[in-house]
């Protein structure tokens, strides 16, 4: 079986993580099983480059802020600010932090240096203005929509003022308040303000809809995708704080739902633009449901890239990466009976992985669930392979 396996693993370069797959997709997702290992994101940056240079790319979407990300969108594309600025301001979740992440914003901002438009590399957030403390106050995204429209529409045509939605929005500490996380009672997303401030955003998006045509004849396109984003989030920030408000049992899955579901209205927009290749972790780009424990309680729900996957069909590729050590972490060598202890032995420190032919080559052998000795890390569950395109394994993730 070890050369079975050995047969299925190539280097990881962008030729061969295409002929994995049956169909070029529009958008590739390359998962990583833990945050915040700048390995995993100097791989993914060398990835970028060759799928740019030799497959045509040019977008790439991560795990991170969809509003904070257009300021370093405008910066790749156009200069607009300074790298120090945008790494600070332009990420969520601390990534502005990364190394990796400030290398493959100046690389871009590079590429783009003296190129026509059509050309230059886009960067995205895909991920909701959401930490794990709570949610972002809709004002951003509601006024910034209102405000493209009021300049372009005639004012009767709008439902309300930008004067009314800043007396319904109130104090952005009402919906960022932290305790709202734990204890509904704390949120402000049920209240007669919130309630009215959803139809009211249903009704601006709706406007921007009816009045495309003439908004694209005026705007330019860019601008018009920027509208559907604030519209996309303020819509999808409403009906998440409505859900931290709930206080039934089904509170936690909605939360974790609508995270996915805003992950996957934002993927499903940049696929229109396409192709992109989009990284975050395994388990938001995974064709399988998600799981996990919180508070004692089991959740489920389905994964961005399982809505994404229902969709765009083959057009959605996905690869997983597998870790073999993260020895400052306390990962040790995999068990030999896990996929991570079958690709350890592997005698190539990083290679990618034919996820259909290690299935094959497996049998009937069915590989152990190998178990996180760090909450950080999370192992590929054997049962989702066959949902797996490829796998990227990295043998030793040494510290950053």
């Amino acid at each position: 079986m070890a050369t079975d396996i050995e047969d299925t693993a190539h280097t990881v370069e962008a030729p061969a993580v295409m002929r994995l797959l049956p169909a070029r997709p529009r958008l590739l997702a390359l998962g990583e099983p833990t945050h915040g290992e700048d390995t995993l994101l100097d791989l993914r940056n060398e990835l970028f480059r060759q799928l740019v240079e030799q497959e045509g790319y040019r977008t790439i979407a991560i795990e991170s802020d969809c509003m904070m990300g257009l300021a370093v969108d405008d910066y790749v594309a156009s200069g607009t600010g300074t790298l120090d600025e945008v790494m600070e301001h332009g990420f969520s979740h601390g990534w502005g932090t990364s190394a990796a992440n400030r290398e493959l914003v100046r690389w871009m901002r590079v590429y783009n240096d003296g190129r026509p438009t059509s050309e230059r590399l886009r960067f995205a957030g895909f991920d909701g203005p959401l930490e794990i403390t709570g949610a972002a106050s809709p004002r951003q995204a509601l006024t910034a929509l209102h405000g493209y429209l009021a300049d372009r529409l005639d004012t009767d045509l709008l439902p309300c003022t930008g004067e009314t939605l800043d007396r319904l929005l109130g104090p952005d500490d009402r919906w960022t308040h932290p305790a709202a996380m734990m204890d509904p009672t704390q949120s402000v997303g049920q209240s007669a303000e919130a309630e009215e401030l959803r139809l009211l955003a249903d009704d601006l998006v709706a406007l921007l809809d009816t009045q495309t045509p003439h908004l694209l004849a005026a705007t330019s396109r860019d601008d018009w995708d920027r509208a559907r984003l604030y519209g996309r989030t303020a819509t999808g920030l409403l009906r998440y704080h409505y859900w931290m408000a709930d206080t039934s049992p089904a509170r936690m899955t909605w939360l974790v739902s609508l995270r996915d579901q805003m992950m996957a209205h934002n993927l499903l927009t940049l696929a229109e633009r396409g192709p992109a290749l989009v990284h975050a972790h395994n388990g938001h780009l995974q064709r399988e449901k998600s799981t996990m424990r919180m508070g004692g309680m089991p959740l489920e729900w389905w994964s961005a890239g399982a809505l994404v996957s229902a969709r765009l069909g083959e057009e959605y590729a996905f690869v997983a990466t597998a870790l073999g050590t993260i020895r400052h972490r306390g990962v040790d060598t995999p068990p030999p009976d896990t996929i991570e202890g079958l690709l350890y032995a592997l005698p190539e420190d990083r290679c990618v992985i034919d996820a259909p032919r290690l299935a094959t080559a497996l049998g009937d052998t069915v590989p152990a669930h190998r178990v996180s000795p760090w909450f950080g890390y999370s192992p590929l569950d054997p049962a989702h392979l066959a949902g797996t395109d490829g796998i990227v394994f990295v043998k030793d993730v040494p510290q950053s």
